[in-house]
């Protein structure tokens, strides 16, 4: 197979429609701060208004999951990559419509950003065999991964900085013009081979069929939980930052309030380095241990709350409030969270029947994908019973303490390890 064009093409697109699903996140969460500094909300609606937002993204990720994968083995893979960057600019002019029809109208807009993103993510990793050569596979995953990470990281504070610094109407030109970009590229991209005889009935009930049989299977039924686990600590941790940074850190603005994610995404980079130097694929001893641990780290990130020296030293960069003990707290966090995930995803890629590897990992999305909107509902539900933004760190700590106690992961059979 000759090198593709579309791969550099994929890997600009991506990263480019990666970057604008957070930093339309951040314009739209980062509102609450500008409308609460003003008095127009109180403490409590930002924090509920954070939470339910950031939730709506994950709706069409669960409703939509064997659709999307149908439509992405049914048709071109180019096809969708430009379908789910259309759909994503119609809902940036959806939430566009606040500006002059009143903030409700992010909700919907956000959600049909969400649809998009649902049905160009499947298209992004199914394209790859499709454009190069087998033994570049490997290679070309962990590359779109990693811009994915790098997009979701700037995007997030790109997105903050447009809210604390750009008119409404500026930050929505700038995100349709980032999505136009990615669709333009998208555009420029060879067409794929569609599959006219994928069934959707047949599709769709392999998709639940598989499903079954992970969850019910002894080990990696528990390694799918176990890695959904990461994904709500992760997810509610970044939901409850706003409200965090803000009220208990008294961070003045947007920006800096994103910059507690980009610590914590520091952390989470490290361990998984390390991760794979430490353990070999299918050790899964220390996954209790890390876990444990977990919840011990985000127990002290509740006591910043009550316990004053961890926010005594203060560095002050110009606009810049800096906590390092805090961002230690945060590294630290990330750090364990990552030598968790990665012994947890190399054994459920390394055990799966190879032949059915790309439905496992849709199945994992799926779970991953529940569990970051299980986050939403955890953080709303803190909120709603009156806990404070510290406290939220404490319910996930038990939270984590209690699933990592169930979770006795049995070894490996003789087949699985070979």
């Amino acid at each position: 197979m000759k090198p593709s064009r579309n791969y550099p093409l994929l890997l600009l697109s991506q990263f480019l429609s990666a970057f604008g699903d957070n930093a339309i996140l951040a314009v739209i969460v980062g509102q609450l701060t500008v409308m609460k500094k003003q008095g127009l909300i109180s403490e409590q609606l930002l924090r509920e208004r954070s939470a339910l937002y950031t939730l709506l993204l994950f709706i069409p990720y669960v409703l939509l999951a064997p659709l999307a994968g149908y439509l992405n083995d049914r048709y071109a893979k180019t096809t969708w990559l430009l379908g789910g960057n259309l759909i994503k600019l119609a809902g940036t002019v959806v939430c566009g419509l606040s500006i002059w029809q009143g903030y409700i109208w992010q909700a919907p807009g956000y959600i049909i950003v969400g649809i998009g993103s649902c049905f160009y993510g499947p298209a992004k990793y199914g394209i790859l065999p499709e454009i190069l050569p087998r033994e570049r596979l490997v290679k070309a995953n962990g590359t779109v991964e990693l811009l994915t990470l790098l997009a979701i990281i700037t995007g997030a504070v790109a997105g903050a900085f447009m809210a604390d610094r750009l008119p409404l109407t500026a930050c929505y030109a700038v995100l349709l013009g980032i999505f136009g970009a990615s669709l333009a590229l998208n555009a420029f991209m060879t067409r794929t081979a569609a599959n006219p005889a994928t069934n959707l009935k047949r599709s769709v009930g392999e998709f639940f069929g598989h499903t079954r049989d992970l969850l019910i299977a002894p080990r990696l039924g528990k390694v799918l939980i176990g890695t959904a686990l990461f994904w709500v600590c992760g997810a509610a941790m970044k939901i409850n930052f706003q409200a965090w940074g803000l009220g208990v850190l008294q961070l003045p603005n947007n920006l800096q309030v994103s910059l507690l994610g980009l610590w914590l995404s520091v952390g989470v980079m490290a361990g998984s380095m390390l991760a794979g130097q430490l353990h070999t694929v299918g050790d899964l001893r220390q996954t209790r241990k890390y876990g444990f641990a977990l919840s011990g780290a985000l127990l002290l990130l509740w006591s910043v709350e009550p316990l004053a020296f961890w926010r005594q030293w203060v560095v002050q960069a110009g606009e810049m409030r800096l906590l390092p003990a805090v961002i230690g707290l945060l590294i630290v966090t990330g750090f364990i969270a990552g030598l968790f995930l990665i012994p947890l995803n190399a054994a459920l890629q390394a055990e799966s029947d190879p032949a059915k590897l790309g439905k496992t990992i849709a199945v994992q999305n799926l779970c991953d994908n529940v569990g970051m909107l299980l986050a939403g509902g955890i953080v709303l539900g803190c909120t709603k019973t009156g806990l404070s933004a510290g406290q939220v760190f404490a319910a996930i700590a038990f939270m984590v303490v209690g699933v990592v106690l169930w979770l006795r992961i049995p070894r490996p059979t003789n087949s699985q390890v070979g």
